[in-house]
């Protein structure tokens, strides 16, 4: 009797056994704070100071002390003039200051009147409206207390994160080091742009959306090329690839035909913990690890399949997580935005489906005509894509699950 396949793994399953087995990098890199971006932090950032440092405006204006102005209308001499970084005297009773966006509040100021609210007279000023205490001050301490966590180790790190960290005066920060990534793509049907194509090749699309990928996820990564479709040329590649990296990714290879000998290669230098997943497109997405020689331990390894639309896919979906938990991040998933369906999908299948679709003008679904696994145009058009459940239709106006492809981009 012929063996039953075994059941196709749930998604949300299948990446949990992924996250649960990605093995957090133990090497940290110091690295100047300005060649940080994009780099997973590997421990807190506490501020040594507060932000601001001092009391200072808001404002253009009149720092002065509101009990000075009993009515609008009130005139007092201006006693000195604080540009920002400049060090104040004390303000003089029944005195104002002129002050400059970002200028210390001189001691004894406890408010400060906006320019436009003022008439300037010689040197004196008219102040037309009444403050009260604290009025465009910015306290010491506002925005960061001394002794606080800035930044958390996990978080990846962005703009504004570096901003953050200049911003208390750190110089450097430790991040978790790139992760190195083996790539491979096999198929004796493939051919390198540039080359003539003969009957029956097609070009390798994957070998440049994969490698963009994983150089864009911040990843260091070696290509190891095409792999001739036989079993001894992958095993020994599979050998290869895992010497030095912490990860081989593959494309194809990874369905049951008598050229596919990836799986049996992975099985042999290693292991495959989880292989088909039910979702469409991308069921023959693999993972497991290939043994290093010498007892040095083990590759991770992730096949995905080899149709391009599956291919990308799969990538964002498993492989891009799976880098982010390697490199200690917390967060790794993307949320999923209720928007409103602009098209029918009246047969859909019994795996979960990931369709390609782009928001209109109204912030609705729209899909791509074709949604093959082999039209890589529909990655290019597309701005999102639509996570539909299992065997679950949708008519026009239903609300779906989106996930924009600006956010699995990153990273």
């Amino acid at each position: 009797m012929t063996a039953q396949p075994p059941p196709l793994i749930d998604p949300d399953i299948a990446l949990q056994r992924l996250l649960a087995a990605a093995r957090v990098l133990p090497d940290v890199e110091t690295l100047p704070t300005s060649a940080a971006l994009g780099r997973v932090l590997a421990q807190d950032v506490r501020s040594t100071m507060d932000v601001p440092p001092a009391d200072n405006t808001a404002m253009d204006g009149y720092a002065l002390r509101s009990a000075d102005v009993s009515a609008p209308g009130q005139r007092l001499p201006v006693s000195q003039r604080i540009p920002a970084g400049a060090v104040p005297q004390p303000l003089q009773p029944g005195t104002a200051a002129r002050i400059f966006t970002g200028g210390l509040m001189p001691p004894g100021a406890d408010a400060v009147v906006m320019q436009e609210q003022c008439t300037a007279d010689g040197d004196a000023v008219q102040v037309n409206h009444q403050p009260k205490a604290g009025d465009w001050v910015r306290r010491r301490g506002l925005d960061v207390q001394a002794g606080g966590v800035v930044l958390h180790a996990g978080q990846r790190l962005r703009p504004q994160d570096l901003g953050l960290a200049a911003s208390v005066g750190v110089a450097t920060l430790s991040v978790r080091r790139k992760p190195r990534v083996a790539i491979l793509f096999t198929g004796d049907e493939l051919a390198m742009p540039g080359e003539p194509l003969r009957p029956g090749a097609i070009y390798n699309s994957n070998r440049f959306v994969i490698q963009a990928l994983l150089q864009a996820a911040g990843c260091e990564v070696t290509d190891f090329g095409i792999v001739p479709d036989w079993l001894d040329a992958t095993r020994a590649m599979m050998r290869r690839a895992a010497l030095g990296h912490d990860l081989i990714v593959s494309t194809g290879g990874m369905s049951v035909g008598e050229e596919d000998h990836v799986k049996p290669a992975v099985q042999a230098e290693g292991a495959l913990d989880l292989w088909q997943i039910a979702m469409k497109p991308g069921k023959p997405l693999a993972f497991g690890h290939v043994r290093r020689e010498a007892g040095q331990g083990e590759a991770a390894f992730i096949g995905l399949p080899g149709n391009p639309v599956s291919s990308f896919i799969t990538y964002l979906l498993f492989v891009r997580p799976f880098l982010l938990a390697m490199q200690g991040a917390t967060q790794t998933a993307v949320q999923a935005l209720p928007v409103r369906a602009a098209f029918d999908w009246p047969k859909p299948d019994k795996r979960r489906e990931y369709l390609r679709v782009k928001l209109n003008a109204q912030g609705e679904a729209e899909l791509y005509p074709s949604q093959n696994s082999a039209v890589l145009t529909s990655t290019v058009w597309a701005d999102g894509l639509v996570d539909n459940p299992p065997q679950q239709a949708i008519a026009r106006g239903d609300v779906v699950r989106y996930l924009p492809l600006s956010a699995l981009l990153q990273g």
